[in-house]
């Protein structure tokens, strides 16, 4: 089996902690080595039976590993890209990790560093870039591509030739009308329905979703940013 390790030990880590047993379960893939997180008070500690081995910069040394990177969430959804830029990993150290129970296509591609958790669907040529979260029953049809570093929160629901640009974060249960763009690192709240485009680096929410405010996010300045 492969050594893996999760960068991260909050919620979404523990959730790929749980996806990879059961990948294991079907087809013994991943030998999970533990957790690493730069909170020193949760070093040597247990996450539900996993262990916390150190902080993120050990994952250089274990050059046998594979890596995932599970930070992130709303409240800062540009984190993932820091620890990635911070990392300096190239693309092989990477692993995807995909639950069973999720459904992918044979047109579609999932890149490096990119976790998909139960239930999910990518219908047809669905294209996911690098290091994206997809969480549980999240459904992705025809022609969606979803940029390096984005987030799809749980039963996120996107129409036809929808394009989520690099960093963007959709919020729970977010319905997405078909060929609308949602840019850069912008954040759409949860439960919103989104008829337009959303600018980069913009909040919009409700329903149907309206501009709040500009996103706060801290993007590291060695990675694309698309406009």
């Amino acid at each position: 089996m492969t050594p893996l390790l999760i960068v991260g030990a909050g919620g979404f880590a523990r959730e790929t902690a749980q996806l990879v047993e059961a990948v294991n379960a079907v087809s013994p893939t991943w030998e999970l080595l533990g957790h690493l997180d730069d909170d020193p008070a949760k070093h040597g500690a247990l996450v539900d039976g996993v262990p916390v081995l150190g902080g993120s910069g050990e994952a250089a040394g274990r050059e046998d590993a594979r890596v995932v990177v599970c930070v992130g969430s709303p409240r800062d959804h540009a984190a993932r890209a820091r620890v990635v830029a911070r990392l300096g990993l190239p693309p092989d150290r990477y692993a995807t990790l995909v639950h069973p129970s999720a459904s992918v296509s044979r047109t579609s591609s999932i890149g490096p560093g990119s976790i998909v958790l139960a239930q999910t669907v990518l219908t047809a040529a669905v294209t996911v870039g690098a290091h994206v979260s997809v969480m549980p029953h999240v459904t992705l049809t025809h022609d969606d591509v979803v940029g390096d570093f984005a987030t799809l929160a749980a039963g996120v629901r996107l129409a036809g030739a929808v394009h989520v640009e690099t960093g963007a974060y959709v919020g729970s249960g977010a319905l997405v009308r078909e060929t609308r763009t949602i840019g850069s690192y912008a954040l759409v709240g949860m439960g919103s329905v989104v008829t337009r485009d959303i600018p980069a680096r913009e909040v919009w929410a409700g329903v149907p979703a309206r501009f709040l405010r500009p996103a706060t996010v801290t993007v590291p300045p060695s990675l694309p940013v698309e406009s």
